[in-house]
């Protein structure tokens, strides 16, 4: 059953959920490979879509053992953060898809390295995953934008 009346109600409804994404634009890296941005922000925080360890210039894939991809991955998207008022130390949750589990250890040295402050560590979910074509790693991430 329809509880709106008009096309005009259902449109109101929508206004009122629509949320501003501000698309932010990743300078120095390359066009994205498919229909999506490399991060947004919306509502004071960014939300980092999913990278790998790609050459910053050309895009390109960068193969290398888990600690290596982990490092490569975390740097590309400190740098996106810097582009969109922010950084690591803003981070409030990151999602690590690893495409073998017995790798966890070796990336969560890296990570930590990267996080070491345990007091404001963020927020962590890490799972095993199909990637593409010999990827080790992915991971996403939301910071508050710096001084939200």
């Amino acid at each position: 059953m329809d509880t709106f009346e008009s096309d005009r109600d259902r449109a109101a409804v929508a206004n009122e959920r629509a949320v501003a994404v501000h698309i932010i634009p990743a300078q120095g890296f390359p066009p994205p490979k498919g229909p999506f941005s490399y991060a947004v922000e919306a509502r004071g925080l960014i939300f980092v879509s999913g990278h790998a360890a790609t050459h910053p210039r050309s895009g390109d894939f960068v193969p290398g053992d888990i600690r290596q991809e982990t490092e490569l991955t975390l740097r590309n998207i400190a740098r996106i953060l810097e582009q969109a008022r922010s950084g690591l130390q803003h981070v409030v949750k990151c999602s690590v898809f690893l495409r073998d589990i017995e790798e966890f250890s070796d990336m969560n040295d890296v990570y930590s390295r990267f996080f070491p402050d345990e007091a404001t560590r963020p927020a962590r979910t890490t799972i095993q995953a199909v990637l593409g074509s010999g990827i080790r790693i992915e991971i996403d991430a939301i910071a508050e934008v710096s001084g939200a």
